[in-house]
């Protein structure tokens, strides 16, 4: 693992029942990637990707979004952030690589900035061209997402959205730009606590124990509040491009919010103290993509 780039590669494979090929009537998925990335949190995550969640200094949070009381717990003491690391991704569909993508962290003043790229390639790119940047702000301290920045470039549609977390007013604030039309969009929504978001949630859950049948719960925003429910579920070998990793299986999927029932995801988390996600598959409606770690930049 001393190798590491920047990019993300989608992919296209087929499934049985899950369509004939990557044209212009399976374009729409690619529009979903970042909702993939926001169960990862990571997933991102992801997502994205607990025991070390409750230091000696800190109590629990005590927030509550929607019926179930959920919480993001700061960082252990002295807790190694993957600083300067990019981690460089193939996302296959049917079995057709579609793009490449990057996610990366970096310190920025007192706060971490995670960074995430995606560009589709080949034949999707002529049918559906995918062109994102994304951008996040957090306190490493607390982990709570403190701003996000997305350029958008998928198909015809092109639009810069930004979103701040305001925990003292228990609001974000969402602002989006039509490029093509000039048209712009002002949007508040109720933030009842501390929250990751949809890439810096893939670190989130990297930074946490993932003990063997280990659970957790906490919130993810993009301008609307979901609650990811995640869980530890066993240990696996996986070989990807990057090497051969004794990993751990996490799965996560949205129990409440604008993604439940939306789909599924899983984690492969490499089983050493960094906890590399090496792997991750998501199944949503229309069909399962598969991210399989390239090699990592620094």
């Amino acid at each position: 693992m001393s190798r590491l780039p920047q990019g993300l590669k989608r992919v296209c494979r087929h499934s049985s029942g899950h369509g004939s090929g990557c044209g212009a009537a399976e374009a729409a998925p690619f529009q979903s990637i970042r909702s993939v990335l926001a169960l990862v949190g990571l997933l991102c995550c992801l997502i994205l990707l607990i025991a070390a969640w409750l230091t000696a200094q800190q109590g629990p949070p005590t927030a509550t979004i929607g019926p179930a009381p959920v919480q993001i717990a700061p960082p252990r003491p002295n807790y190694p952030f993957p600083d300067g690391r990019s981690y460089v991704y193939s996302a296959e569909w049917h079995l057709i690589t579609a793009g490449t993508g990057v996610v990366r962290m970096d310190t920025a003043g007192n706060d971490r900035k995670v960074t995430a790229s995606a560009e589709s390639s080949g034949a999707v790119n002529v049918i559906f061209p995918v062109h994102d940047r994304f951008e996040s702000l957090f306190d490493p301290q607390t982990f709570c997402s403190l701003s996000i920045f997305k350029h958008s470039e998928e198909g015809s549609h092109k639009r810069e959205t930004s979103i701040h977390f305001d925990y003292a007013r228990k609001k974000g604030t969402l602002d989006e730009k039509n490029l093509k039309t000039g048209e712009t969009k002002h949007v508040e929504n109720d933030l009842a606590g501390c929250a990751t978001d949809v890439i810096t949630g893939f670190y989130y859950l990297q930074s946490l124990p993932l003990q063997l049948g280990a659970s957790y719960e906490f919130p993810i925003s993009d301008g609307k509040t979901t609650i990811v429910h995640a869980s530890v579920e066993k240990r696996e070998q996986i070989k990807v491009p990057a090497g051969t990793f004794p990993a751990v299986l996490v799965t996560a999927e949205a129990t409440s919010g604008p993604l439940q029932s939306k789909g599924k995801v899983w984690v492969w988390y490499s089983e050493d103290p960094g906890h590399t996600p090496v792997q991750m598959r998501a199944k949503l409606g229309w069909g399962t993509l598969l991210f399989r770690l390239q090699r990592i930049e620094k």
